[in-house]
């Protein structure tokens, strides 16, 4: 899914039009400056890309950030888009139709398998739920009575957040773990930053995601990124499967190739 950003600050400029506000226009500038190759920027790097002075710059900024929109790195200082921006992004997403393009590929994966599936993007260290299906009675973890669409889920462990994690430029990706909390979850859950840095190599390698009750006990699930045509990971799916005595690879073995192609099903009909 490839979005097309267009610069509003070198839009043709109107201000002398009815009705328009140089303030707005100066605030979707500051958003549309980060981009997924300069997801951070200090004060300084806005105000010198939007030629406005450092104390007119961090007013906007300031503004911004209260009401949620950008977020400040307590490390670096820099700011990064907030999650406000989630609500612009799920109406984007449903004009864009990936929870259309989706669905049908993610009821064929629970008719398949018997699983309940999901369809996920990731914001910022969490994972956010956009769609998902139910599997058959009977196949239910006690999670799955919570989880709901818009519901979040620490990305480190789960194996939708693992998926789209595995895919970041490697510096984004190391910045994102160090601000991780690795808060024991489940029995399995990584909590040690080079173990899991590791677990994501291999998935950047096999191009499929697990989690081995690492999120809750008695919980497993096998996920798949979905690509862009550009090739950028732009969500994941995966389906969910309660504990059973096969093990986490025999799992894989039989249902990763499914998933796989319904990811792959789904890329295809993507921009």
């Amino acid at each position: 899914m490839s979005i097309q950003r267009s610069n509003i600050w070198n839009m043709p400029q109107t201000n002398n039009a009815a009705g328009f506000s140089q303030s707005l226009e100066r605030g979707l500038a500051v958003l549309s400056s980060f981009t997924p190759d300069r997801p951070a920027l200090g004060i300084s790097e806005l105000a010198r890309q939007l030629a406005l002075t450092r104390s007119t710059t961090h007013r906007y900024v300031a503004t911004l950030a209260t009401l949620g929109y950008l977020q400040q790195d307590d490390a670096t200082r820099k700011y990064r888009l907030g999650p406000r921006i989630l609500d612009l992004g799920f109406s984007m997403l449903g004009s864009l139709g990936l929870r259309e393009i989706a669905a049908p590929h993610l009821r064929r994966l629970t008719d398949a398998t018997g699983h309940t599936s999901n369809l996920a993007i990731r914001d910022d260290t969490d994972v956010i739920l956009i769609d998902r299906v139910r599997g058959r009675p009977g196949r239910y973890h006690h999670l799955e009575f919570t989880l709901h669409v818009g519901s979040r889920i620490p990305a480190y462990c789960s194996a939708t957040g693992k998926a789209l994690l595995a895919f970041m430029p490697r510096p984004d990706l190391e910045h994102i773990v160090e601000r991780i909390d690795l808060v024991q979850r489940g029995p399995r859950t990584l909590t040690g930053k080079r173990a899991l840095l590791t677990e994501l190599e291999q998935v950047r390698r096999n191009g499929l995601a697990t989690n081995d009750e690492e999120l809750e006990s008695a919980l497993r699930s096998i996920a798949a990124p979905i690509r862009s045509r550009s090739g950028e990971v732009v969500a994941a799916i995966n389906v969910a499967i309660p504990w059973s005595p096969v093990t986490m690879n025999e799992l894989a073995r039989r249902l990763g190739p499914t998933v796989q192609a319904a990811a792959n099903e789904i890329a295809a009909h993507v921009i």
